[in-house]
């Protein structure tokens, strides 16, 4: 399983890192995979191996290279919590979806986007607003409760932590409520439950979660 890193350019052009990681055996289609606000670290090259070895060729765009190129933190300490928090803010939604757009023409549909933490809210965001994605699966997007009004363009799932800090599930209710056609699916867990190898990680949410994601991905195969 390779994993390569190669330069893509952005709607508005701007050229940003990428990484990639050929499937497993035969090519199901492209998944593109979006990080948590700590850059491209160890979890979320383990997460793309993890896509690939079901027969997914995954990509991950480098989301913040506008702000610090190749940005990475394998802590997730308040420092890191406030420095990519920061990035994100600072890169904003249109940046986001032009990379996000570039990556979608990079690959040989079927293209899938999926994504944690910040990924999360950026997976959803682009299934509502860009086009050329077969599905889209959410993992704890804080930003999904403000997007309620706004309906994906392909078939679209969401995962959420019941215990989550960082998101109220009276906001997660509100989505719930809002958007009866994309299926919101809650954990008794907590944020970054489908971390692996990180105290946050919760195995059985994870598993389930994963396994969703998949069925979620198959179905969009055979439509």
């Amino acid at each position: 399983m390779s994993v390569t890193s190669l330069i893509l350019k952005s709607g508005d052009g701007f050229e940003f890192g990428a990484v990639r990681v050929d499937p497993k055996g035969a090519r199901k289609g492209g998944l593109i995979l979006v990080q948590e606000i700590f850059g491209i670290n160890s979890f979320m090259i383990d997460a793309a191996k993890r896509f690939a070895a079901e027969g997914y060729e995954v990509l991950m765009p480098s989301m913040f290279d506008r702000q610090k190129p190749g940005f990475v933190r394998e802590d997730h300490s308040p420092e890191a919590i406030a420095e990519g928090g920061g990035y994100a803010r600072a890169n904003g939604l249109d940046a986001a979806m032009a990379d996000i757009s570039a990556c979608v023409d990079a690959l040989e549909r079927p293209v899938f986007i999926t994504g944690f933490c910040y990924g999360g809210s950026i997976a959803y965001i682009a299934a509502c607003q860009l086009r050329g994605l077969a599905a889209s699966a959410a993992y704890y997007g804080s930003l999904l409760p403000s997007f309620k009004a706004a309906a994906p363009n392909c078939p679209s799932i969401a995962h959420f932590g019941r215990h989550d800090a960082h998101i109220p599930m009276d906001g997660v209710d509100t989505f719930i409520a809002a958007r009866h056609d994309v299926p919101v699916y809650v954990y008794e867990a907590g944020h970054g439950f489908a971390r692996q190898g990180s105290d946050d990680h919760d195995q059985p949410a994870d598993a389930l979660a994963f396994q969703r994601t998949l069925e979620l991905f198959d179905r969009a195969l055979i439509r």
